[in-house]
Formats: structure tokens, C-alpha cells, sequence
């Protein structure tokens, strides 16, 4: 998996997704997800420090079937949260 944290005074957050999906753009239902180099290519990570990271997050973009099971595990995000996309599973974690 990829991880990149994106730290402001008033926000933390993270982008996560599979290292496969780099590059790739999925469509489904007129819903469309890039998973650009840009936003989400940040370090390579397992799925502990995944967690971690998503602990401390206030906003989240995760994208993979590793990295979403990894949010689901540690409770950051409900499996009924998680939409399919092309096939791929996506999902996005806000808290207030």
C-alpha cells in the first residue's frame, strides 16, 4: 500500500491505496475514481502503519481491497461505508 498525509493546522489527511492502482481510472455508474500519482503515491506502507495513520486522520481517501480491509480492521471506516467503483472498492472517512 501507499500512504501520503497531507497535515494542516486545521486537518489531517490521509490518502491510501494499493500500490496496483497507481495511475489506473476506474467508471461505474457515472461515478468515476483516478487514483493519480499525484494525490495518493506517497510512502510504502503495511497495514499496521495504515491503521495508525488513519487513527489520527480527520478526513481519509482509501482505495484497494488491502487498504480498505486494513480501515475496516481497526474500525476507521464500516463495511457498508465502502462503494464499488469499476470493481474497485472505495471509500472516504470524515469525522467531525
Amino acid at each position: 500500500m501507499y500512504i501520503k498525509i497531507y497535515d494542516t493546522e486545521e486537518s489531517v489527511l490521509v490518502a491510501v491505496c494499493d500500490r496496483d492502482l497507481i495511475g489506473n481510472t476506474y467508471r461505474d455508474s457515472g461515478l468515476k475514481l483516478e487514483v493519480t500519482e499525484e494525490f495518493y503515491k506517497g510512502e510504502p506502507v503495511d497495514a499496521a502503519r495504515v491503521q495508525t495513520a488513519l487513527m489520527g486522520a480527520t478526513t481519509a481517501n482509501i482505495v484497494g481491497e488491502q487498504s480498505v480491509a486494513a480501515a475496516i480492521s481497526c474500525g476507521a471506516i464500516e463495511p457498508e461505508c465502502v462503494i464499488i467503483i469499476g470493481g474497485i472498492p472505495h471509500a472516504q472517512m470524515f469525522c467531525v
